[in-house]
């Protein structure tokens, strides 16, 4: 989202204010806004406070209802949708005419078989059209928050299949699309001179006394950070090495014999490439969902389609 000024007499005005006012006069609610733009109560009311005494007009007052329009306030706002509005037709115009330069945007959780398909997508993009590819990895809440306010276009996020209702709850709310990409139950790989590599049979415990590589980054909208930390990262496991960056927990597990990492299901090049092996642990109950996600005006283009095509092929190759 672009955070331009606008130059009011003497008076700077960011465009992120009059987004601020808007989302407030939707919801009718500091904290909700709030909640919808990602940002703390207090700075919201802060930028407010400020743009207010910048403009010396008083734009909200507090009722039993919540948070009211004033009759600046109204007039103020009307303003608001209107530059807003300008500044997105803009912002759509050139961004898909730009030089005839096609962008493919697209967040997504650390995983093999869809960095894989990201991989083959690039390849044979080459040839093919003069593009602008932005991948990037991270947890369900930034790849949510990718596609409300940065402008990127898809978004795929990974949760356990028991915290689908509030993810879908929260898709609701935000307007987003979601299609289930991918169902599966994790797998476990560490290296072939583990321990562990050479049992045929492998179960939750026996994983107790040893160190593993993990994300710190869970989440669940509307369920506490050490609730979904309990759920995610049992305190059975004494050690783990908390490590953000996919190619650096491929280096651990292939240098620190003792590390474990659960997945999706690796290409078989990768775990040949780093000397890894994959098991099964047999009483793992847990499924997981990977789900494309898009703002509900969105409409798929060509190079997303190429993307999603690829996407299944993967998928099809590794997740079963």
């Amino acid at each position: 989202m672009y955070h331009d000024i606008l130059i009011l007499g003497d008076k700077n005005m960011n465009i992120m204010h009059l987004r601020y006012v808007c989302e407030i006069a939707k919801t009718n609610s500091i904290s909700q806004a709030a909640e919808n733009l990602f940002m703390s109560q207090p700075n919201l009311s802060r930028a407010i406070k400020e743009l207010e005494s910048s403009l010396n007009i008083e734009i909200f007052v507090r009722s039993s209802k919540g948070m009211k329009l004033t009759p600046k306030g109204e007039e103020f706002i009307q303003y608001a949708y209107r530059i807003l509005n300008e500044v997105d037709e803009i912002e759509n115009l050139y961004a898909s005419n730009h030089n005839d330069q096609i962008k493919f945007s697209i967040s997504v959780p650390r995983s093999s078989y869809i960095a894989k398909s990201f991989t083959e997508f690039a390849r044979k993009l080459q040839v093919k059209c003069k593009c602008e590819l932005y991948y990037k990895e991270t947890n369900a809440l930034r790849a949510i928050k990718n596609i409300l306010t940065s402008h990127y276009n898809l978004g795929i996020i990974r949760y356990q299949s028991k915290f689908e209702p509030y993810f879908n709850l929260m898709l609701k709310d935000k307007e987003l699309e979601s299609e289930v990409v991918c169902e599966f139950k994790p797998v476990v790989v560490m290296s072939k001179h583990h321990v562990l590599a050479q049992k045929e049979i492998i179960y939750t415990k026996d994983l107790n006394n040893f160190v593993e590589i993990a994300h710190a980054d869970p989440y669940v909208p509307d369920l506490p950070m050490t609730e979904v930390k309990k759920m995610e990262l049992p305190d059975a496991i004494q050690q783990r090495i908390f490590v953000f960056e996919r190619a650096s927990q491929f280096t651990l597990l292939e240098t620190t014999h003792s590390t474990f990492m659960w997945v999706s299901r690796v290409p078989k090049e990768l775990l040949d490439k780093h000397d890894l092996i994959e098991k099964t642990i047999v009483d793992c109950d847990k499924i997981y969902k990977d789900v494309l996600i898009f703002k509900k005006n969105y409409k798929l283009t060509d190079i997303d389609q190429l993307f999603l095509t690829e996407l299944v092929t993967q998928k099809r190759c590794y997740i079963y």
